[in-house]
């Protein structure tokens, strides 16, 4: 997994080309670069949870936890602790990020489910789980996309995400009474210890196995990042299989206008924002807040649609949810990086 994009992943292209190079080394080479296969394996992760859905039966809801823990493991194993304490000193990109999950995703879903949905004719139970989907903490996989594009905002990602978890256990509860009229109970201390089983703890795994044994996680990195990737996949497919036959409707394909809509403006205005705001000159936190404004925790709007409300349809949205915003996050982040590369070969 490398630590650098560009130059870095140039260098590492041109090693793959080198003739006369051991097979271990090759699949080492491929194994550490298989970061930009990502959106094309999610693809096919996605395509076989439509029309084979039995083939996720192996990775239950409780994989979920473990499987997101591993990639914050994988990102952690990268960074240094001073790089937190970085993000601390500047509390505007912090402000910033916040309006982005809280302000801007919310008024999205508000008005896509106030517009576009009844004008498609589509059901309110889908208004519902649109608007439900835009008031969800943001997702573990946006520190894992910041990580593969810029690798110094990879922090702050992981700090928005853990704070943004946070305040979703206020947040959210509000502003599902206020805007959908419905009491979600939600467990501050649970959510607490999701925090810390996801995010904190392998993030500080990986922090200390970085300090502590850095050869073996310098070796250990192509097999890491292979492993992210295919975790990735199973969590993806997963949750989209549990949904394959909704998804494969007539009404599925009508909810996924909306819900590409609603990412797409998402990723977009929180661009606009933070390069209006704090990242003028700063193209990398303006793509971190992006990602962050983008991707949103689907699953625990999943979560919550089929626990408190009891039309299916409402976790359709959430459910599309979940396969657009990786599909789109990761091909923003290959995107991005094909661009820094044409960069960094300019005169």
């Amino acid at each position: 997994m490398p630590c650098k994009a560009g130059s870095g992943q140039a260098a590492l292209d041109s090693k793959q080309d080198e003739p006369g190079q051991p097979l271990l080394q090759r699949v080492l080479n491929f194994m550490a670069s298989s970061n930009d296969l990502l959106p094309y394996a999610v693809v096919l992760s996605a395509a076989l949870a439509l029309f084979l859905p039995a083939s996720f039966a192996w990775f239950t809801p409780q994989c979920y936890a473990p499987g997101l823990g591993f990639l914050m493991f994988a990102v952690g194993v990268n960074l240094k602790p001073e790089a937190f304490a970085h993000v601390f000193k500047t509390p505007q990109h912090i402000l910033v990020g916040v309006i982005g999950q809280w302000l801007i995703k919310p008024l999205l879903g508000v008005l896509l489910a106030s517009t576009l949905v009844p004008a498609l004719g589509l059901p309110p139970a889908v208004s519902t789980g649109l608007v439900l989907v835009s008031c969800v903490s943001g997702a573990q996989l946006s520190n894992y996309a910041t990580f593969l594009v810029h690798p110094d905002q990879a922090p702050l990602s992981i700090v928005l995400t853990a704070l943004s978890t946070a305040a979703g256990v206020v947040l959210t509860p509000a502003l599902a009474l206020l805007l959908l009229g419905t009491r979600i109970p939600v467990d501050a201390w649970g959510m607490a210890v999701s925090i810390t089983q996801i995010v904190i703890l392998p993030v500080a795994v990986g922090l200390l196995c970085n300090r502590a044994v850095p050869r073996l996680v310098a070796a250990a990195r192509p097999l890491l990042a292979f492993a992210a990737l295919l975790d990735t996949c199973a969590c993806v497919g997963a949750s989209l299989a549990s949904n394959a036959t909704a998804a494969r409707s007539a009404t599925g394909a009508a909810v996924l206008l909306p819900v590409l809509l609603l990412h797409t403006a998402a990723f977009a205005l929180g661009h606009k924002l933070a390069r209006a705001t704090i990242a003028k000159e700063s193209v990398a936190l303006a793509r971190c807040i992006s990602l962050e404004t983008g991707m949103q925790s689907s699953l625990l709007g999943l979560l919550l649609a089929s626990r408190f409300f009891g039309d299916p349809l409402v976790c359709l949205p959430c459910g599309l949810s979940t396969i657009v915003m990786t599909l789109m996050g990761f091909f923003l982040v290959v995107y991005w990086k094909r661009q820094m590369q044409v960069q960094d070969q300019e005169p």
